[in-house]
């Protein structure tokens, strides 16, 4: 079963400094039908002009994960980490007991655009940490590249979480598969361009939520096509 969340249905905000649409239920946007997604919770993409972001402010008991598309965002937190993050980066931060944090865009001239991505722990009360690692465009092209996992395996970014996180970039017509094991759903987001999903065409900000399949394909249909796609418990 595969379940369609369009991008132009997406809470919106657009407060001059920041262009976000919401998949799900955030702050000042709330749908009961749009709550999250197995231990999805928040996904958001950003559009920050320069030199403007959030000011510090505090997280408890969740995994955040940033992908940045375009530009830099600079993170700054209270556990001593600071860094510029780019395309390609992959940033996890778990608040656990409390964190703060800030995040700007790290230009004086171009705007950053990023989705920032909210997972249930599967524990409370965790040791706040953090990590960033980058993976390239060669690394994701043409296959699905786990970039976030439980267990932080090939080289994934540790999410506390029963979840496996791919990113990938396809070319027109190329086409990449992923088996989904007993009691498991995925969230496929498109990042930019435009992916069929077990035949489902999806475009640009356009999400599926799927459950009670065994294989799910997915073969771009425009050039430079890039999503993220979640594997979860059910």
């Amino acid at each position: 079963m595969i379940t369609l969340r369009p991008s132009h249905e997406r809470g919106a905000v657009n407060i001059g400094w920041l262009d976000s649409r919401h998949s799900f239920s955030f702050g000042n946007y709330y749908d009961p039908q749009h709550m999250g997604f197995s231990s999805l919770r928040v996904i958001n993409e950003d559009k920050v002009q320069p030199s403007q972001g959030f000011a510090t402010h505090g997280h408890r008991d969740m995994e955040i994960v940033t992908y940045v598309l375009s530009g830099a965002l600079e993170h700054k937190d209270s556990i001593g980490n600071g860094a510029i993050m780019r395309p390609g980066d992959v940033q996890r931060m778990s608040a656990g007991t409390g964190i703060l944090h800030s995040e700007y865009n790290a230009s004086t001239t171009e705007p950053v655009h990023l989705l920032q991505i909210w997972i249930l722990p599967g524990q409370l009360g965790i040791e706040p940490s953090y990590e960033q690692v980058f993976f390239s465009d060669e690394q994701k092209q043409g296959h699905l590249k786990l970039v976030g996992s439980q267990d932080g395996r090939d080289g994934s970014v540790t999410i506390h979480q029963d979840v496996s996180l791919y990113a990938s970039l396809l070319q027109t017509g190329q086409q990449v598969t992923h088996r989904l094991g007993r009691d498991r759903s995925a969230w496929v987001q498109v990042a930019r361009g435009a992916v069929e999903v077990n035949g489902q065409p999806l475009h640009a900000g356009d999400a599926a939520a799927i459950a009670q399949e065994s294989a799910i394909e997915l073969k771009a249909i425009a050039d430079q096509t890039e999503f993220l796609l979640f594997d979860m418990v059910a």
